[in-house]
């Protein structure tokens, strides 16, 4: 059965991000080289990969070289530094601004879990007083995680440079702290 993932802010081929995110890597070609390693490690050719954003900043050669060597079918949620993503948009499933991704689980209401795929974090997003998700990148680990909101940054810079699973995001949500509306938090 093909698996769920999801990533952002891989910034494929940016020498900077490097030194802005304190990155362990000597030089892009290190990098690049890693991140494609760690995405194929998880992912499979036949698994959907939903990246947040940040794909690349690179040339169109350097680009159409990372992209072949990646497994999967991917979905883009455009970020701030894509114009090379967007120049080659035939590689992708599809690039949206924003996404409301249904992801068939029986153990959510009404079998279903809501997530929403955006490249920048919402205080609030629909469905949020519901038990929606809401992945984001663009981050890179910055903003402190809300344990009482059922939201993350999905950017590899917070998750060892690998993409995660349905399951794996699965799992922290289930470690939030979050109590439905209108409901008493002190009596939790």
């Amino acid at each position: 059965m093909n698996k769920i993932f999801f990533t952002s802010d891989h910034h494929f081929g940016h020498k900077n991000i490097i030194k802005f995110c304190n990155r362990p890597f000597e030089s892009i070609d290190e990098m690049n080289e890693e991140l494609i390693s760690r995405w194929n490690a998880k992912v499979g050719p036949n698994d959907e990969v939903y990246h947040l954003g940040d794909f690349a900043l690179c040339t169109t050669n350097e680009f159409t070289d990372i992209i072949g060597r990646l497994n999967g079918i991917i979905y883009l949620i455009g970020g701030n530094h894509d114009g090379t993503a967007m120049s080659n948009r035939k590689v992708f499933k599809w690039i949206k601004d924003y996404f409301e991704l249904k992801v068939k689980d029986d153990e959510c209401a009404n079998g279903v879990q809501r997530i929403i795929l955006f490249h920048y974090a919402m205080r609030v997003w629909r469905g949020d007083s519901r038990g929606t998700w809401h992945l984001y990148g663009h981050s890179h680990s910055t903003l402190p995680d809300k344990e009482h909101k059922l939201a993350f940054d999905i950017g590899v810079d917070c998750h060892d440079f690998y993409p995660l699973s349905y399951d794996e995001v699965k799992a922290i949500m289930k470690k939030k702290k979050w109590v439905p509306p209108f409901q008493d938090r002190d009596a939790i």
